[in-house]
């Protein structure tokens, strides 16, 4: 095997998180470290910029988040990372993320004005039989989000549970990472029916990433709003510097993007229904050799209601 080829090895696993957002970045590139208090890590999520883009049909008004304090809501999330790579010449490498499904209870708190939301983690499922043996010990784990009173998310908290295996840790984390940078913010504007607007957002997964989410308010019924998205991502440099100073890579192409639809209801702690794909390709190469390393990955995201 080649250096570059042990370098790339040795950082696969940052590699099959390019699609996945494990953390925001500062204002300077560099991504924060999470906070630990006992046993809970918060990840700050970095701040959503919204721009109207068409404001739609009368009537319109401003939509504000407003879960009932204290209020359960249950919900299941459903996630999945399909990810495979090849160095060079060698054999594909399946890095695929199995399909995990997790039961939730959402209960918030009075906002102050943005709400925080405290989730416990039901029995979860999976086809994958080893995960699927390792996810009995993380029942009844927390987790919450911080949500703005436009929906933006800017926390997120995971309290795993003191018996809790890594393999069930890294899968749970991996799916909240997958949610928080695919949900909805709403502009600071009345919108109504037909309103397209973006929404903004860097993103961290090894590198810095640029997300730009176009956003349209299709259906509302009362607090009920049915809202379709188109996501894309770029990166902000075309190089990238490899963690534990393990060097750079080009990035030679980088492709990322997906659609789907979500149901949110402004009294409902998390979506009610609905679903969000992204999927792309990816080509590295070491500035110092021919060698290139090449990423398909597609990522989704399910809810919904118990």
């Amino acid at each position: 095997m080649s250096v570059f080829s042990k370098r790339v090895a040795q950082v696969a696993a940052v590699l099959s998180a390019v699609a996945l957002a494990t953390a925001c970045s500062s204002d300077d590139g560099a991504a924060p470290a999470p906070t630990e208090t006992t046993k809970e890590t918060t990840v700050p999520i970095s701040a959503i910029t919204t721009a109207v883009v068409d404001a739609g049909a009368e009537p319109r008004s401003r939509i504000t988040f407003a879960p009932p304090a204290g209020v359960a809501q249950q919900v299941v999330m459903t996630s999945r990372s399909d990810i495979h790579q090849q160095i060079g010449d060698q054999p594909q490498q399946d890095l695929s993320t199995p399909e995990l499904t997790m039961p939730l209870t959402a209960v918030a708190a009075a906002p102050t004005p943005a709400v925080s939301v405290d989730l416990t983690l039901g029995a979860m499922q999976s086809p994958d039989r080893r995960l699927q043996d390792a996810l009995a010990s993380s029942e009844g784990s927390k987790a919450g989000l911080t949500v703005q009173p436009n929906g933006a998310i800017s926390a997120l908290r995971i309290t795993p549970d003191p018996g809790s295996t890594d393999i069930a840790r890294s899968a749970i984390e991996q799916a909240f990472f997958q949610a928080v940078y695919r949900g909805v913010a709403f502009p600071d504007a009345e919108i109504g029916v037909g309103a397209v607007w973006t929404m903004e957002q860097q993103v961290m997964s090894g590198m810095v990433l640029r997300q730009v989410t176009t956003a349209t308010l299709r259906e509302r019924t009362g607090d009920r709003l049915t809202v379709d998205v188109a996501i894309r991502q770029a990166p902000e440099a075309q190089v990238w510097d490899l963690p534990g100073d393990s060097g750079t890579l080009n990035i030679d192409t980088f492709v990322m993007a997906g659609t789907g639809t979500l149901v949110i209801d402004l009294g409902a702690s998390l979506p009610v229904d609905g679903f969000v794909t992204v999927s792309g390709e990816q080509t590295y190469s070491d500035p110092n050799s021919t060698t290139r390393l090449r990423q398909a990955t597609t990522n989704t995201v399910r809810w919904s209601g118990q």
